[in-house]
């Protein structure tokens, strides 16, 4: 990377393609990024991810931050502009506050700063920008954020659960935007300035709710209020069910409950759970049965050793206590044997739960016989993901109780029924007919089309909630129902809650359909996107700069679980979007996952992922817009980081497929989207979640090289990128893996790196070099350090902060021309009984003034920031950091505070955590200290004033 523009010819020879080196590609405001990434998972109206179910998103904040530093320009691309390094630094610092001001979630709405963000990506775009593709939609991050940045975006999956979704969120919206509601309840909807699409939203808040009530006159009679005690009644919140097996052992025979929790409510002072008892009944088959009461208090709670009958290993029998294996209950449920009982009723209370033992009317009510017209299918074989199935529910509608299946499939028919009801009422409004929304229509058909694709995804989106794979939530300030999809599984659930549809709680379907008008108001209208479906390895690339999110492996298998969705979608929406729902359930053969039931073993999965993978960049390395650099998110499994680190085998096969494909890598940027980034773990690091790669296409004529000549220029190369990166003030924690980018750039560029013996260089060793040239960077850097800095550094390197021999001290003191009684004075070491050890932090003078020490070094400074920062914070170490300017190199003070981090995070997780946290706030730090005095007479006087 040269820092310059260059113009080079593009693949096919046609035309010169510009190399304007991109934002991305040099330095980013990181931990910025990374913690409103992490944030953004507490956030929960309006926010896109609650219009349906996906798994995996990318945050919000990450692909804003990317799309925009993908297309703006770096400033040492513009030498005429930004002639010297500190101007280049001037002005990056600019770009990333604008990054900055972008990437938290308030801000998504603030149009003033959107259209300067805008205005920045045109101006590097010479006024064109270019069209955005994710040939990988998913759940639509990376579409809608380049919507929200002015850009012209393009979706694509081959999953037609993806494609729905990205539909709702780039293209029906805009295509309707600015017009008023026409539900004749909106009162005075001509007299609101209904901007962006909040009358599409007002519209399917006010269909959703029609369909609530006429689905309420058709089945309501299901789901009965709850008698009290005092004779007044309730609204039912939720049944609590167990499944139950018959007891193997011959003398027992009792229909055994397999109950992973016997708690209803852990609240103090309010504690509720299930007391089972066993009674004599004579229409039971072993004469005996199961009954179930409510306990309430403390006293008589369920503990840990003896709550529930069924875990990972076993379960037991309430009964005779009689150990049960769970290959017994594997082949019950198989041999369809599996009953359930009804363990408790949930009713709403005043500020809290009423739990009522089962009664007969409930009993009845429940008493459901299988529907018509309930969706068919069966489920994937995948015993890792799918565990329900190896229990006997095999199908689609063993999923669900038949009340719940009863329900759900009158929700969807009034999906067709309301369809013709806003048709009726936007013609009354005198909107003409026009074609319907798969045609392009955008008149009264495709408009009630529109309402209701929101309203089928709203009764796919409920299925989530009312299934019998559903757990009760106990836990104090829940006590509610779950949803399935707690994890990218199907997993197999022993007392499961019936949610109660009418309910306005957790599990109902107004508080579960209320996200989707939410979601519809906040969504940006500037120009309309376009959503299709289509498989990755076979579509044209033509023209389109590239930001995509690629399945990775067998992490999650999309389709097999998607297709719980996409059977309710089908039966709504199949009229509306009849190419979307087609097919009987999801596109599987072509779907670019390694899954090893579907290709018969483990390598013949990870070849069909492998080839497939790289066919996808081969045709996007053909076509593509070259004159950005593409940009591509890889997620990690943490396991994988924690067994192999930055040269594991996977994160090694990707880059091999990437380069293979034509590619080079220009940059590799670590995100953490983790609430709490779990900071240090058994004294390792807790690493990213993903990494955004930017490539480049790799030149024609790239030449070969051997190994010294790739250690000569990384080497060379190396210590510029590590300076450029730091200024986005990247957290320690993160300076390896972003590392990664410029070093596997230098090895990218090249055609091939020979070996000794011949052989190419592989990925795994390139990145493995990578690591160990960083190592010896960061080492470099300690000999531009004073002699007392580089005292200290040697001697925490050698003993940390341990009592060692006054000699010892004394030589290394010598051999850096510093000595053992000045640093003494100095405060950074005590010296006594002939002894000598560091000063920790913690340990430094609180009021310490480095405008008037008169023995100041980098190191001291270094560690008065760590602990004014931690244990006072940001203002008092902004203070410290305008004082110390103009004593000591402040670039100096935060590479040494990487370099400590590095030293420190295998051998003292408490140091490692001290000196990451100065290095991740040091653009907040910089910032606030620029509001402080620098002047010696201004200093002196702010600190006798803080004392």
């Amino acid at each position: 990377m040269t820092g310059t523009q260059s113009r080079r010819t593009d693949p096919e020879g046609l035309h010169e393609v510009s190399t304007t080196r991109k934002l991305i590609e040099v330095s980013l405001p990181l931990e910025d990024i990374n913690r409103e990434s992490a944030r953004e998972k507490s956030i929960r109206h309006g926010h896109p991810s609650t219009l349906h179910l996906w798994w995996a998103r990318r945050p919000l904040a990450a692909a804003r931050a990317v799309l925009f530093a993908q297309l703006v320009d770096d400033p040492s691309s513009h030498p005429d502009r930004f002639p010297t390094e500190e101007e280049q630094r001037i002005e990056r610092r600019r770009l990333h506050d604008i990054i900055r001001r972008l990437v938290p979630w308030e801000n998504t709405g603030d149009e003033r700063l959107l259209r300067e963000a805008r205005e920045e990506i045109r101006r590097s775009t010479a006024g064109e920008p270019p069209e955005i593709l994710d040939p990988f939609a998913g759940g639509g991050t990376i579409p809608l954020e380049a919507q929200r940045l002015g850009l012209t975006a393009h979706a694509s999956d081959l999953n037609p659960i993806a494609v729905m979704i990205n539909k709702a969120l780039i293209e029906i919206p805009s295509r309707f935007a600015g017009r008023p509601p026409v539900h004749p309840g909106a009162a005075g909807s001509q007299l609101i300035d209904w901007q962006k699409a909040t009358g599409l939203a007002e519209d399917v808040r006010r269909y959703g709710e029609w369909v609530l009530g006429r689905a309420e006159e058709r089945v309501g009679s299901l789901y009965p209020m709850a008698k009290l005690p005092d004779g007044s009644k309730a609204t039912v919140v939720a049944w609590i069910w167990a499944r139950t097996v018959t007891c193997p052992n011959p003398a027992c025979g009792v229909q055994m409950p397999l109950v992973r929790s016997w708690w209803l409510g852990k609240k103090r002072g309010r504690e509720a759970y299930v007391i089972p008892r066993v009674v004599s009944e004579e229409t039971a088959q072993s004469g005996r049965k199961v009954v179930f009461d409510i306990g309430k208090g403390a006293a008589g709670a369920p503990t840990k050793e003896h709550d529930g009958t069924i875990g990972r290993t076993g379960a037991v029998c309430v009964a005779c206590r009689t150990a049960v294996e769970l290959k017994y209950v594997r082949a019950e449920g198989k041999a369809n044997r599996i009953g359930a009982q009804l363990m408790a009723v949930v009713a709403e209370g005043r500020r809290q739960r009423i739990y009522l033992p089962p009664s007969e009317e409930h009993l009845r009510a429940a008493s459901v016989p299988f529907p018509v017209g309930a969706p068919e299918g069966r489920l994937a074989f995948m015993p890792r993901d799918i565990k329900a199935a190896t229990y006997g529910m095999a199908d689609f509608a063993d999923l669900f109780t038949n009340r719940q299946l009863t329900a759900l499939i009158t929700f969807s028919d009034l999906v067709a029924e309301a369809r013709q009801q806003v048709l009726a009422d936007a013609l009354a409004s005198g909107i003409a007919r026009g074609e319907s929304l798969a045609n392009g229509g955008d008149g009264a058909a495709a408009y009630a089309d529109a309402v209701t694709s929101f309203i089928g995804m709203g009764v796919s989106r409920y299925s989530n909630f009312i299934n019998n794979l559903c757990q009760w939530r106990p836990d104090a300030g829940k006590e509610q129902v779950g949803h399935l999809f707690v994890r990218q599984a199907i997993p197999m659930v022993w007392d499961f809650a019936e949610s109660n549809p009418f309910s306005h709680s957790a599990g109902g379907w107004a508080p579960a359909f209320q996200f989707i008008p939410k979601v519809i108001e906040s969504l940006p209208v500037n120009s309309v996107g376009s959503a299709t479906q289509a498989d990755a390895t076979a579509r044209s690339y033509a023209n389109a700069v590239i930001s995509t999110d690629p399945p990775y492996y067998g992490n999650i298998i999309y389709s097999d679980l998607s297709d719980f969705f996409y059977i309710w979608l089908r039966r709504s929406l199949r009229d509306i979007h009849p190419s979307l729902f087609s097919t009987l359930l999801v596109p599987k053969a072509e779907e670019l996952v390694a899954h090893p039931y579907r290709h018969g073993s483990d390598e013949a999965a990870s070849t069909h992922f492998e080839q497939g993978f790289e066919r996808v960049f081969a045709r996007a390395r053909e076509a593509a817009n070259h004159n950005y650099p593409i940009t591509v998110y890889y997620a990690f499994k943490q396991q994988e980081l924690e067994n192999e680190g930055m040269v594991s085998t996977g994160w090694a096969t990707i880059l091999e497929g990437i380069i293979r494909a034509g590619w080079m890598v220009t940059a590799t940027w670590p995100v953490r989207s983790e609430l709490g980034n779990r900071m240090l773990a058994s004294g390792k690091n807790a690493l990213a979640s993903s990494i955004v790669l930017a490539l480049r296409p790799r030149q024609e004529t790239a030449s070969a090289t051997n190994r010294r000549g790739f250690l000569t220029a990384l080497k060379a190369e190396l210590p510029r990128a590590l300076t450029e990166m730091q200024q986005g003030a990247i957290a320690p924690v993160d300076l390896a893996q972003a590392t990664i980018g410029p070093g596997i750039a230098v090895f990218t560029r090249y055609a091939r790196v020979v070996e000794a013996d011949g052989s190419a260089m592989t990925v795994r060793t390139a990145l493995a070099l990578i690591n160990q040239a960083l190592d010896e960077v960061l080492a470099e850097q300690d000999g531009d350090l004073d002699a007392d800095s580089r005292f200290c550094l040697k001697w925490y390197t050698q003993h940390g902060w341990s009592r060692q021999p006054f000699g010892e001290a004394d030589v290394l003191a010598r051999a850096v021309n510093t000595a053992v009684d000045g640093l003494a004075r100095a405060g950074v070491l005590t010296s006594r009984e002939g002894r000598v050890a560091l000063t920790r932090p913690a340990a430094l003078p609180p009021k310490w003034n480095p405008a008037t020490d008169d023995r100041i070094s980098v190191w001291e400074v270094t560690c008065h920031l760590a602990r004014s920062l931690t244990t006072v914070g940001i203002d008092d170490a902004a203070h410290l950091m305008a004082a110390a300017s103009s004593r000591v190199d402040l670039d100096a003070v935060q590479l040494l505070a990487y370099r400590l981090y590095e030293l420190a995070q295998n051998k003292d997780p408490d140091d490692a955590l001290l000196f990451n946290a100065l290095g991740t706030s040091w653009a907040d730090l910089s910032a606030a200290s620029r509001t402080k005095p620098t002047t010696v007479g201004q200093i002196a006087l702010d600190f006798d004033n803080a004392g």
